[in-house]
């Protein structure tokens, strides 16, 4: 099934994102992972791609295995990054050969290796390029992007960030995931200024549950999100005690989407990390507001 369609429900949802394995050896257990959170029955599954493509080869197949042993639609990411066109066109082909009907195109984090290299020369610098390959390559392809209610670590301000956001949804991109915040006003912020710039697709908001005190130098290193006092209260009070802090991370993420939910919001993206338990105590949480 599209997102697109699933996005048309007026229920309250969740999906789950899950990553494949870094090495072949770690495949079995991430898989057994990936299966414990379909086997919840989410609205959907994202299956991240890896900074520049690097674990790309096994995305295809956590993806193909939620959807064929647990009926849950997938979404596949993909990035094109330091990617030649050719390698590009080929993920596509292995896209469609497996019948993966909804796509996350992404630019993808630049590889650490290649930061501050000649990028003239690159077949992609952007987003947009894939969402305007992938649309010619199947018109009938549920593409989704990415946008960041913080605004984009690279863009200038807002106003840009926005503008090139524009051009992805022009582009072919038909709904739109959130990068993770911790303070749902700014979404809520954000959510007015793209509707007063003409950008009309769903947004889904993205919630990541920190469950350790490590997490958040990471979560800040990826998104340069805001941390409010009270999110970091918390940490200060339980982030030495590993139980506590995973309850008070679910609690928080909890509380959250509650509050989505009651302003509006339809469906939330839960950055789950590979954690059944996580995922499924956060369903526990919402089983009477998701009718689970």
């Amino acid at each position: 099934m599209k997102i697109r369609d699933l996005l048309k429900n007026g229920t309250f949802s969740l999906s789950f994102e899950v990553f494949p394995p870094k090495t072949e050896t770690a495949f079995d257990s991430v898989r057994s992972a990936t299966e414990q959170i379909a086997a919840l029955h989410p609205a959907f599954m994202s299956v991240t791609y890896g900074a520049g493509g690097g674990t790309s080869r096994y995305t295809l197949e956590i993806a193909e295995n939620i959807s064929d042993r647990y009926g849950v639609p997938t979404l596949a990411h993909l990035t094109c990054v330091s990617s030649t066109r050719q390698t590009v066109q080929a993920r596509i082909a292995d896209l469609k050969k497996a019948g993966i009907e909804n796509v996350m195109a992404l630019r993808g984090d630049i590889p650490e290796a290649l930061r501050g290299a000649d990028r003239s020369g690159w077949d992609y610098h952007h987003a947009v390029e894939l969402v305007r390959e992938l649309r010619a390559a199947d018109a009938d392809l549920c593409i989704g992007g990415a946008c960041y209610p913080e605004v984009h670590p690279e863009s200038a301000d807002q106003t840009e960030d926005i503008r090139h956001l524009r051009e992805k949804v022009d582009a072919g991109c038909e709904f739109l995931t959130t990068q993770m915040f911790f303070d749902n006003n700014l979404l809520y912020n954000f959510l007015y200024k793209i509707r007063e710039a003409g950008i009309t697709v769903p947004v889904i908001p993205g919630v990541m549950p920190i469950t350790n005190a490590v997490q958040i130098s990471r979560a800040m290193e990826l998104s340069h999100s805001f941390m409010p006092r009270r999110f970091l209260s918390l940490v200060d009070r339980f982030g030495h005690d590993p139980a506590a802090m995973k309850q008070a991370g679910i609690i928080y993420a909890t509380d959250q989407i509650i509050d989505l939910f009651a302003n509006g919001i339809r469906h939330v993206h839960v950055y789950s990390m590979n954690k059944p338990d996580v995922a499924a105590s956060i369903l526990h949480n919402l089983s009477d507001i998701l009718g689970k």
